[in-house]
């Protein structure tokens, strides 16, 4: 069954280069839709909604946090 997940992920200035985007996109099963995303060379946020299988959405978090990224549930809020 597919399902929909409103995700946001914070990451430093180390992976601003690393194409996790690009990653998530061919090498799992899953559509993303950016909703928001706020990058500078010090570091970035971005907030995603994902949308497949849960499985596979599972996988996609499980991916992130081994980059390194901070992760958390819903849009979030992109003050600072």
């Amino acid at each position: 069954m597919k399902t929909k997940k409103n995700i946001h992920f914070e990451f430093n200035q180390e992976l601003v280069r690393e194409p996790l985007l690009y990653k998530i996109n061919r090498s799992f099963d899953v559509v993303v839709n950016i909703r928001g995303a706020s990058v500078s060379d010090q570091g970035g946020f971005i907030a995603l909604e994902l949308e497949g299988e849960q499985e596979e959405v599972e996988r996609v978090l499980t991916y992130l946090r081994g980059q390194g990224v901070k992760l958390g549930e819903g849009l979030g809020s992109q003050e600072r």
